[in-house]
């Protein structure tokens, strides 16, 4: 009873007031909680609708299949991508790269490369330094004809034209043109050997940017094109920093926009992700997830602009049928493949509007990067192979 009684005049008495504010500021913390813990969940997922295609552009198991891209099933019956390198994941390279796991040469079933080139990445000079291998090396060099438009994007019937054209060259042949990458085993015709090159996405839009206002352009065209108008005088003048700056519908790169025809080549993943509509967004997901998904199957080399000395050493190596001496032929007539196609009209053009211009490339930038990386593991796997290694005399 004493213990009780001494307990009763130790207790502290709240008043009711003091309850209900404890009880509110209970249910406000929840309720903050609450509203955090929904944004952090909001975040999260807008995070991983940019790391993965969306409904609209992510790729059935059928469509890429029918696209000659490898997809694998797993128990559940669920499909994921096997050659596809995720942003989501961190590449972890090994200590010993596999030369032949990096190279899709010996995918091909025919010694014809096909080279799909991308405008302004320094395709003219790769052209040109095909050419001359083709006399050192023995094969047969063919290229596209100068058209008055130039058809990228070609229709179903039209891309089985195409490979069945490049398919009955002789062996060793070169087939060089600017289109989409094309699938010949979705025809049921023999693969060639794909290659190409890639440039900087904004150093390659302001290049492109200049090059069709250049005089001597408009010079060769009217010379093959006699009735082919002259373009206005004020838009020939109008420099890229002003065009991006004053916010020109011809300098807004707006994500997701379709733009076809002559006076826009900002995608340079179209070049890889192939003909299909879903590649003609701009700076989308699905673009550049096709794209990739492309490169990693098909290509054997895909050089970069910025690093022709590694480009020509992947190459010479890895396609040597075709390759073999292309840096000795490349350096001993430096100056003549460097003033190839070179645009002398061209204004250097800022850091702050390249970055304003680069905010909008973040995927194709990616894409860029992309073939860099692979570039250098598969450099890297030569040098760990062999020095001097080449993968099979006759390819």
């Amino acid at each position: 009873m004493l213990k009780n009684s001494m307990w009763r005049q130790r207790r502290v008495v709240v008043p009711k007031r003091t309850i209900e504010l404890i009880a509110l500021m209970a249910i406000s913390c929840t309720f903050f909680l609450f509203l955090h813990t929904r944004e952090l969940h909001s975040r999260l997922r807008k995070m991983e609708v940019r790391l993965q295609p969306g409904e609209d552009e992510i790729l059935s198991a059928k469509q890429l299949s029918s696209e000659g891209v490898q997809t694998e099933s797993t128990p559940s019956g669920n499909d994921h991508y096997s050659s596809l390198l995720r942003v989501t994941e961190k590449y972890v390279e090994p200590d010993v790269l596999d030369i032949g796991a990096l190279n899709n040469t010996k995918k091909a079933a025919r010694l014809v490369l096909f080279f799909n080139r991308v405008p302004k990445v320094g395709s003219q000079t790769f052209m040109e330094l095909l050419r001359r291998l083709s006399m050192r090396n023995g094969f047969s060099f063919n290229r596209d004809r100068v058209q008055r438009v130039e058809t990228i994007r070609l229709a179903p019937i039209e891309q089985l034209q195409l490979a069945r054209m490049v398919t009955s060259y002789s062996e060793p042949s070169v087939y060089v043109k600017h289109v989409c990458f094309t699938n010949f085993t979705k025809f049921n015709l023999p693969e060639p050997i794909y290659i190409n090159v890639v440039r900087d996405p904004v150093e390659r839009v302001i290049s492109w940017y200049y090059y069709v206002r250049a005089p001597w352009y408009y010079v060769e065209r009217k010379q093959i094109f006699p009735d082919l108008p002259l373009p206005d005088p004020n838009w020939l003048k109008k420099d890229f920093e002003t065009c991006v700056l004053k916010g020109d519908r011809e300098c807004r790169y707006v994500e997701g926009e379709i733009h076809e025809g002559i006076g826009d080549h900002r995608r340079q993943t179209l070049f890889f992700c192939g003909h299909s509509e879903k590649c003609t967004p701009f700076n989308t997901v699905g673009a550049l997830e096709r794209a990739k998904l492309a490169v990693e199957k098909h290509y054997a080399v895909v050089g970069v602009l910025e690093d022709i000395n590694a480009t020509l050493t992947v190459l010479e190596n890895y396609v040597p049928r075709f390759f073999r001496g292309a840096t000795q032929v490349y350096h001993d007539q430096t100056h003549a493949f460097t003033s190839i196609n070179r645009n002398f009209f061209k204004p250097p053009v800022s850091e702050e509007v390249k970055e304003i211009v680069r905010r909008n490339f973040t995927r194709e930038v990616e894409f860029y990067q992309f073939c860099k990386q692979r570039l250098y593991r598969q450099l890297r796997a030569l040098k760990l192979t062999n020095a001097d290694f080449t993968l099979n005399n006759r390819l």
